[in-house]
């Protein structure tokens, strides 16, 4: 995982990304990512307590807070950032998108599998909502303000609360507009 493919990444998903300095400069959500895939490494060495202090440092400069020991693939993007949250036992697949005020959160205080699972090339609209050890499938899109309390197969479309699997109209997550 490369800043350079992040960077990629970002100007390819936002039309407003006028160049690459620009982006590696400014872009919050990008930044979250990136100390958090320090704070990750060191939660895979059981280095606790520093890569805790690494993942609250990152909530507060960027307003984004992704727990240490969640999982996130490659090109994942956040947009806008700002309150986003992801658990600790989240697992975020490849070529995801993000806008603004989605929680990827939990629903049992037990140490199991709590937080969702997404799978590649899903986009996530702001607002949106998804708890528990449900799974989202590949090439979904969940809409804004969606609350997701159920699995999804594969190309779903998720809307309203609670949210509603319906089949989508379109081939791919990237075709869509959010």
């Amino acid at each position: 995982m490369s800043i350079r493919e992040d960077i990629a990444t970002a100007r390819r998903r936002d039309p407003a990304a006028r160049s690459a300095f620009e982006v590696w400069l400014l872009y919050s959500g990008l930044h979250a990512i990136w100390w958090y895939r320090f704070a990750h490494r060191l939660w895979r060495i059981r280095v606790y307590l520093a890569a805790r202090l690494v993942s609250q440092l990152a909530r507060f400069l960027f307003g984004v807070e992704i727990h240490p020991g969640a999982q996130i693939g490659r090109r994942f993007f956040i947009d806008h950032g700002m309150g986003v949250v992801i658990g600790e036992t989240a697992i975020v697949g490849d070529d995801v998108m993000m806008y603004h005020g989605v929680t990827l959160g939990g629903t049992s205080l037990q140490h199991v599998k709590r937080h969702p699972t997404v799978g590649d090339r899903v986009v996530i609209g702001a607002g949106a909502t998804l708890l528990g050890p449900i799974t989202i499938g590949d090439d979904s899109i969940v809409g804004a303000g969606a609350v997701v309390v159920r699995d999804a197969p594969p190309k779903s479309l998720l809307v309203g609360v609670p949210a509603v699997a319906r089949a989508q109209a379109r081939t791919s997550a990237a075709d869509w507009q959010i």
